[in-house]
């Protein structure tokens, strides 16, 4: 595993235990659990409708190339939203109060070709705990092309990144879904954290390939066994849906950490971050474009993103209504509280940061 990383709180301060404070007590208060109600599952609906109900009209094969194309475009949709709003909640524990629910849900990864097992250790276990530190937070290790860190190794097409990146971004679901997983479980096989987070090697192993078996022969085999197209056709399709699916859950993904305002901390010779955890949170997360409904619930709330590292246990449905609070708490103790106004002002910034990035910058 890699090196261990504290966060030490120098100086002390009650900034988190008062926010908890304040944000149970607005449950309590309004007599609401900390989970999902009836609008996850009207959401779950929607999105399960707009993934599956076009590959059911796929496999009727009654609509022109076009048009199935489009239909291949619209589950990209439906898988972006599938991963944000209810997958991502679920693997969080934060869908239901009840454990078998979020278990079954979490599990829709598996329709788009991802691992439940290596998500929630990418994504729970390192992303949450060591956000924004370059060789933790595997969301900003380098890429092959791109360099999401200043403090990341830099070469010269990396200038030109700010340009490139959007296109980059729509393969990352491709490259996770055919050989993403894989890697990352050998690593964790390797390092420990595997085992260190229930798991066993070999089964986890086993239980990939037989996932991605079983994927393949969803998406690519029975259009090719039900339908008259070919299987290049099926393939472009199935890039289409990759394509899409990628652009949209990576671009919003990285406008959460990688902008302008957000800080890349790197641990001292002792491997200690001098912050405590949820002050970390706050410097290196920014939220945009809360006033966007639409927005909103299309990505679960992760334009909420301050709010959702600081108590990734409670639903997205409940986070406009405990960001003032956060944000009010922040004022009083001092501590950054970073939002853009609308997703393309947090776009712009985004792609600022990457061109900075890609010419040498580095965070102080």
């Amino acid at each position: 595993m890699k090196g261990k990383i504290k966060f030490v709180e120098r100086p002390r301060t009650e900034f988190f235990a008062t926010l908890r404070s304040r944000v149970n007590q607005y449950f309590e208060d309004n007599k609401i659990e900390k989970t999902g109600d009836w609008r996850m599952f009207i959401k779950t609906f929607v999105m399960l409708l707009l993934y599956i109900g076009p590959f059911v009209v796929i496999l009727t094969n009654i609509l022109p190339v076009g048009l199935t194309l489009l239909m291949w475009m619209v589950m990209g949709i439906g898988a972006s939203g599938m991963g944000m709003a209810v997958m991502h909640d679920a693997n969080h524990g934060a869908y239901s109060k009840n454990k078998f629910v979020n278990r079954m849900l979490g599990r829709s990864i598996y329709l788009v070709g991802g691992s439940k097992f290596t998500w929630i250790i990418q994504h729970n276990v390192l992303h949450h705990t060591y956000t924004n530190i370059y060789g933790m937070d595997e969301d900003i290790d380098d890429k092959p092309i791109l360099r999401l860190s200043p403090h990341g190794k830099l070469s010269g097409i990396h200038r030109y990144q700010h340009i490139y990146a959007p296109f980059i971004y729509s393969l990352a679901t491709l490259g996770w879904t055919l050989n993403k997983d894989f890697k990352q479980l050998i690593r964790y096989n390797k390092n420990g954290l595997t085992k260190g987070s229930g798991g066993n090697p070999t089964v986890e192993m086993i239980k990939l390939v037989i996932s991605k078996i079983v994927y393949f022969m969803f998406i690519i085999g029975l259009p090719l066994l039900l339908t008259n197209y070919s299987l290049g056709f099926i393939i472009l399709g199935f890039l289409v849906l990759q394509i899409t699916t990628g652009l949209f859950v990576t671009t919003i993904f990285q406008l959460a950490h990688v902008i302008e305002e957000t800080d890349h901390p790197l641990p001292t010779d002792n491997g200690e971050i001098e912050n405590a955890w949820a002050i970390h949170q706050l410097e290196t997360t920014a939220n945009f474009a809360k006033k966007n409904r639409i927005l909103s619930w299309f990505v679960g709330g992760l334009n909420y993103q301050v709010e959702h590292h600081l108590f990734y246990n409670i639903c997205h449905i409940h986070y406009k209504k405990i960001a003032p609070i956060v944000k009010q708490t922040a004022q009083e103790f001092g501590i950054p509280y970073y939002e853009k106004t609308t997703f393309w002002d947090s776009l712009g910034s985004h792609i600022r940061i990457l061109k900075k990035i890609g010419n040498n910058y580095a965070a102080q």
